[in-house]
């Protein structure tokens, strides 16, 4: 069973996406905040298995709730959820550690599918998400050809949304191996996170079929 916490301050979302969620046989919600010092509050307490974050409230937004909660809790898995697409919001909700970013106008089982994702180790961006996000990576320098071919190999695994262990599995390595391609990976393509290095292949076309 996967735990969820929701924290909108529309109480109307809220229920809407409860009811929704407890009509499925692996998820439950645990808890709801209406803004986001409670929701930091409740994540922290709780320990839900995915936190669903809007992204504007009045208060302490989204963003800052995010880092708030991943600078005291770094295993947390934060979805935002949201109706904005500028870069201004997307890229330091990124930043902030947020593993996946849906658009509320996602159906409500796109959404639970998100959940899903999210609780196995995968990033999930709402393909307008990916759009709007190429401009904030694009670079004079293509950073990727500093990428040997197992970083190139590791990053395409990664962008088909596999976790480390799966990783490990396929190319019969140790996990520690992969965390430490991973970690060279984000350095050299000078991103914070997983999400981004994935942004970052979509943007370049890497493994465009």
């Amino acid at each position: 069973m996967i735990s969820v916490l929701l924290v909108d301050d529309h109480e109307t979302v809220r229920l809407g996406v409860s009811a929704f969620l407890s009509t499925q046989d692996d998820l439950m919600v645990v808890g709801e905040a209406s803004n986001g010092k409670d929701g930091v509050s409740k994540a922290l307490s709780l320990k839900p298995d995915i936190i669903l974050m809007d992204l504007v409230m009045d208060g302490m937004n989204g963003i800052e709730a995010t880092r708030d909660i991943l600078s005291q809790w770094r295993d947390a898995k934060v979805i935002i959820v949201t109706s904005f697409l500028d870069n201004e919001k997307l890229r330091p909700a990124l930043e902030a550690g947020a593993k996946s970013y849906v658009l509320k106008t996602s159906t409500a089982m796109q959404i639970a599918d998100a959940i899903r994702k999210t609780a196995q180790g995968m990033s999930v961006l709402d393909e307008k998400v990916q759009t709007q996000m190429i401009s904030a990576f694009q670079t004079d320098e293509p950073l990727h050809h500093t990428l040997t071919n197992r970083e190139k190999e590791i990053l395409k695994w990664m962008s088909e949304g596999k976790t480390n262990q799966q990783i490990a599995e396929q190319l019969f390595i140790t996990i520690k191996t992969v965390k430490t391609h991973v970690s060279h990976i984000l350095s050299k393509l000078d991103v914070a996170d997983r999400t981004q290095a994935v942004v970052y292949a979509y943007q370049q076309e890497l493994f465009k079929e």
